[in-house]
C-alpha cells in the first residue's frame, strides 16, 4: 500500500507510476495550462456563466439513518477533468460540453476553491463520497500522447483521493485503444491511493468491448478485482439522426451506447469468459434493463442471426444480475422497476456530478416504494463500499 506521504513525496519529485515516462506533450501542456486562467481551458463548458451550486449549498444534509445505522453514501458516477490534459487533447476535440456545472468539472487538488465547491455540493446532496472518473477523450490519440494524458490524469486523481480519503475515491484512466498499455496502466494505478478500478467508454473508436483484443484488459481487471465503470460517449454512428432539438446525442445516444455495449458483452460470451469481472454501467444500464426480456427470445426466433459456436451458460437476462448499475433513472417508478429487474444488490447512487442531472440522490432512494430498509442502505452506500472495497469513509 502506498501511503499518502510516500505518494505526495513521489509526485513532488516528478516520479510517475507508469514506466513509460513523460513526453514533451506534458511539458507543453503544463506551460499552456499555467498560462490560462481557471476559465481558460478552451472548451465550451469552461464558462463561468455555467457555474452550478446546489440549491441547498452552504447547508449540510441530515445524516441518513436506517434501522438505527448511520449510512455513508457513495456516489459511483461523478466526474472531473484537469486543464493540463484537456489542453493536450488539442483543437477540435470536444471534451467538456456547454452544460450547467461545466466549470466545476475542473477539480485539481491544488485548486482549493474548486475542491470546496465540490465538497459543498456533496454536503448539500447528502453524498459522503464521490468515486471520480474522467470520460475518455484520448482514444483517438497516438501512444505517446495517450501515455502522458493517462499519467497526468491518474496522478491527479490519486492526489485528490490521498488529500481527501473519506470524500473521494476514483476510477483511473487507461488508454484502451492500446490494450497492452491499458493492462500496464491499470496494474500501476490500482496501487495508488483511492483508485478502485478504471473508467472506460462504451466502445473504443467504434470497436466493441467483446472484441478479443480487449480480453487481456478484462483478464487483468478480473485478476486485480478492479471495477470497470462504463460511461458512454453517445452513439457516434447515429449522429445525423440526433440532430435537432432536445440534445438527443446525449438524451438518446448515451443510454443507447451503453445498451449496445452490454448486449455485446452478453451475447459474445465475454461475461462467461470473465465471470468475476466487476462492471458498473452508468445511467441505470441504458435501455437494457427496461426491455431485457426480449433478449431471451432473439436467438430462438432467428437462429440465422446468432452464432451457433457461441453457447451462453445462462439466459441473456440472467447476466443482468452479474452486472452493476447506478440508480440514475430519475423517477421512483423507474428505480422500482430497475430493482425488480436486476436486484437492489446491484445498484448504487449515481448523480453525474457536477452536472445537475440528479440533485436529490438520497431522496430518490428513500422515496422509491417497496424497498426495505436494508435495500435502501445497500443502494445508498453499502453496495459500493463492498464492490469497491471502500473502508475509509
Amino acid at each position: 500500500m502506498i501511503s499518502r506521504r510516500k505518494f505526495f513525496g513521489g509526485a513532488a519529485s516528478g516520479i510517475v507510476f507508469c514506466s513509460c515516462g513523460m513526453h514533451a506533450a506534458f511539458a507543453q501542456a503544463q506551460a499552456q495550462s499555467l498560462a490560462s486562467a481557471r476559465t481558460g481551458g478552451g472548451d465550451n463548458g469552461d464558462n463561468p456563466a455555467l457555474n452550478y451550486k446546489h440549491p441547498d449549498f452552504g447547508k449540510k444534509h441530515k445524516p441518513i439513518v436506517i434501522d438505527g445505522k448511520r449510512i455513508k453514501t457513495i456516489d459511483v458516477h461523478a466526474h472531473c477533468f484537469f486543464h493540463e490534459t484537456v489542453v493536450m487533447a488539442g483543437p477540435g476535440v470536444s471534451v467538456n460540453a456547454a452544460v450547467k456545472g461545466g466549470p466545476q468539472f475542473y477539480l485539481s487538488n491544488s485548486d482549493t476553491d474548486a475542491v470546496n465547491w465540490r465538497l459543498g455540493n456533496m454536503d448539500a446532496k447528502g453524498v459522503d463520497m464521490e468515486v471520480l472518473s474522467i470520460n475518455p477523450f484520448w482514444y483517438g490519440k497516438d501512444r505517446d500522447v495517450a501515455i502522458d494524458i493517462v499519467n497526468i490524469n491518474n496522478t491527479k486523481l490519486a492526489e485528490l483521493c490521498a488529500a481527501h480519503p473519506t470524500r473521494f475515491s476514483a476510477f483511473c484512466s487507461v488508454a484502451l485503444q492500446y490494450p497492452d498499455l491499458a493492462v500496464q496502466q491499470l496494474e500501476s494505478a490500482m496501487k495508488l491511493p483511492g483508485i478502485r478500478g478504471a473508467a472506460i467508454g462504451a466502445t473504443v473508436l467504434g470497436v466493441d468491448f467483446s472484441d478479443p483484443k480487449f480480453h487481456p484488459v478484462w483478464a487483468k481487471a478480473e485478476e486485480l478485482g478492479a471495477a470497470l465503470f462504463i460511461h458512454p460517449q453517445s452513439t457516434p454512428q447515429l449522429a445525423s439522426r440526433f440532430k435537432g432539438n432536445g440534445w438527443l446525442g446525449n438524451l438518446v445516444g448515451n443510454p443507447l451506447d451503453t445498451t449496445i455495449a452490454l448486449q455485446h458483452l452478453i451475447f459474445e460470451g465475454t461475461l462467461d469468459k470473465y465471470p468475476g469481472l466487476k462492471i458498473i454501467a452508468a445511467h441505470g444500464g441504458g435501455y437494457l434493463p427496461s426491455y431485457a426480456a426480449r433478449s431471451d427470445h432473439a436467438c430462438f426466433v432467428s437462429p440465422a442471426n446468432c452464432n451457433p459456436d457461441i453457447v451462453l451458460k445462462k439466459k441473456p437476462t440472467e447476466y443482468l444480475n452479474q452486472l452493476h448499475f447506478d440508480a440514475l433513472v430519475f423517477s421512483p417508478e423507474g428505480l422500482r422497476h430497475l430493482v425488480a429487474q436486476v436486484g437492489a444488490s446491484q445498484l448504487s447512487i449515481g448523480t453525474d456530478s457536477p452536472i445537475p442531472w440528479e440533485i436529490y440522490p438520497v431522496e430518490h432512494i428513500m422515496r422509491t416504494p417497496d424497498l426495505s430498509g436494508p435495500q435502501r442502505a445497500a443502494i445508498l452506500g453499502d453496495n459500493a463500499a463492498k464492490l469497491l472495497k471502500i473502508t475509509d469513509i
